[in-house]
């Protein structure tokens, strides 16, 4: 998703273009079920969270643009998010944050509080009590990516399994690219969690997504309902899912009834790439003259993407460093030193 970012926002800006996807496009973490694009909490404001704001407003645009150029569907829509305050001492800092969005989110998006609403489709809660936020949206992240491969060919761009790495070269690899740079400094950089998820046979496409006791419940446009994810450190194999995905499943289930009956038409595993910041990886890369990274979208990857590949196409193409300095190589190696 990010190396195809990157190159979207390049050809946009008049480059010429070649992606190099040995894997073949949406066969690796980008090809995912989930697509839960939701934001930090509006408060203890940051670069990062600032970042992100910024991104998943544009992707109010960039998404759009991208159906449009490609003729293809993302699954983007911006319905928002429902969650839960479990405990009454919750409630006065859900009404703080929404106080901060005011602000934080200039109007363009709100966190509001509710009581929560008469309909299955909500989760459960205590106090009676949600937070509702219309800055998250979601998507299917493998139709996103292929759609956004397709948008860059017809754009003039080339999505190849092969071919020669020549020009200004960018190492968008996941997992197998951070452990290579950490191989090379000699110290760790990131490295894969895996996540697993399901895809039932449910619809409700148009309604938001649900969030609940580290549950994402993301109803699709194309009348199918992915749940998830895991978060595995330790695995034998990436891609393979098992029982950790059956408790996923039935505590879905469990803690939204109106799933009960809805059959698993897809299971999903792979490893999603982490930097040790717990931010995206950007900039230039520390070795390679006219080599840059754009790597960890751990997580908030594609709600990051359209951003990330604006900043990255105008570092590359302009020599104009917008990263944050959190999301920085430079900064990781003095960190690393």
């Amino acid at each position: 998703m990010f190396g195809l970012s990157v190159a979207y926002a390049c050809l946009k800006a008049g480059a010429s273009v070649r992606v190099i996807d040995p894997g073949g496009v949406a066969n690796g973490a980008s090809g995912g079920l989930v697509g839960a694009l939701a934001p930090h909490t509006p408060d203890n404001w940051n670069e990062k969270k600032q970042f992100q704001f910024e991104s998943l407003i544009f992707s109010r645009e960039f998404w759009p643009d991208v159906e449009h150029v490609s003729g293809l569907s993302t699954g983007y829509t911006t319905a928002g998010r429902w969650q839960p305050i479990l405990q009454d001492r919750q409630i006065p800092l859900a009404l703080e944050r929404a106080q901060n969005a005011q602000t934080l989110w200039q109007g363009k998006a709100h966190w509001d509080v509710r009581d929560r609403p008469k309909t299955d489709w909500a989760p459960p809660s205590e106090t009676g009590m949600l937070i509702f936020d219309t800055l998250s949206a979601h998507i299917h992240p493998r139709q996103a990516t292929m759609a956004l491969a397709g948008a860059v060919e017809n754009l003039g761009g080339t999505v190849t399994a092969a071919g020669a790495i020549e020009g200004q070269v960018v190492d968008a690899t996941g997992v197998s690219g951070l452990k290579a740079l950490s191989d090379e400094l000699g110290y760790e950089v990131g490295n894969g969690v895996k996540g697993q998820a399901a895809l039932l046979d449910f619809s409700a496409p148009n309604h938001a997504q649900l969030f609940c006791d580290g549950l994402h419940i993301v109803p699709h446009l194309d009348g199918t309902t992915a749940i998830g994810s895991t978060s595995e450190r330790s695995y034998k194999s990436a891609s393979k899912t098992d029982g950790q995905l059956d408790d996923v499943v039935a505590k879905a289930k469990r803690l939204f009834p109106v799933l009960q009956g809805a059959e698993v038409i897809e299971r999903w595993a792979n490893a999603r790439p982490r930097a040790i910041s717990r931010a995206p990886l950007l900039g230039r890369h520390p070795s390679k003259q006219n080599w840059f990274v754009a790597n960890g979208g751990f997580k908030i990857g594609f709600g990051m993407a359209p951003k990330v590949g604006h900043v990255m196409a105008n570092l590359i193409l302009n020599d104009i460093d917008e990263i944050p300095q959190d999301f920085s190589v430079q900064t990781l190696l003095k960190r690393g030193s």
